[in-house]
């Protein structure tokens, strides 16, 4: 992997923008986006996801990265990460696979846009818990803290949210050049 390459993961909870905000930042940095493997994955699925799914989907993540890095311009932006993986697990299945707990410290990302769930929760087949959005948003908290991540929370709607996301990057990228 380059180590050039700043790792911008754009997390959150369902429904709160992640594949549009991932999408637009790209265009607007002019680099590549990672897409959630998950998505792709469970669009396929004719049932019920299992542990040995939760694994394929993390395994899938972390090869379509390695597949895109080499394309970014700068910056990687990645759509949810494999974190999202072990907060599935730990909800469904009462705990993380062990791969994935163990790729938590040496995978990480450079700056985390936590999108938050001011956002109008929009239906979607591949979404379960809409009433849960506060819940999950704690845990994404709770996670990123735990791994002493650098995050912001992106809040508001349209174009406001892009420029609150914008305006955290540019923020972040103007103070790591200075380190």
């Amino acid at each position: 992997m380059d180590k050039n390459i700043i790792k911008i993961a754009v997390v959150g909870p369902e429904s709160t923008g992640k594949s549009t905000m991932a999408a637009y930042l790209a265009e607007h940095y002019h680099t590549i986006w990672v897409p959630e493997y998950a998505r792709e994955y469970c669009e396929s699925l004719n049932r019920e996801y299992t542990w040995d799914d939760e694994l394929n989907m993390f395994y899938g993540q972390l090869a379509l990265e390695e597949k895109l890095i080499p394309r970014a311009n700068k910056l990687l932006i990645c759509d949810t990460t494999f974190i999202t993986i072990k907060i599935w697990s730990d909800h469904l299945f009462g705990r993380s696979p062990q791969e994935v707990l163990d790729k938590l410290a040496s995978h990480p990302y450079d700056l985390y846009l936590l999108l938050d769930i001011d956002m109008p929760w929009q239906d979607d087949p591949l979404r379960d818990f809409p009433d849960l959005r506060e819940h999950f948003m704690a845990i994404w908290h709770s996670e990123l803290q735990a791994l002493n991540a650098d995050y912001k929370v992106i809040s508001g709607l349209g174009a406001e949210r892009y420029a609150n996301a914008v305006n955290a990057v540019d923020s972040w990228l103007k103070s790591s050049s200075k380190k």
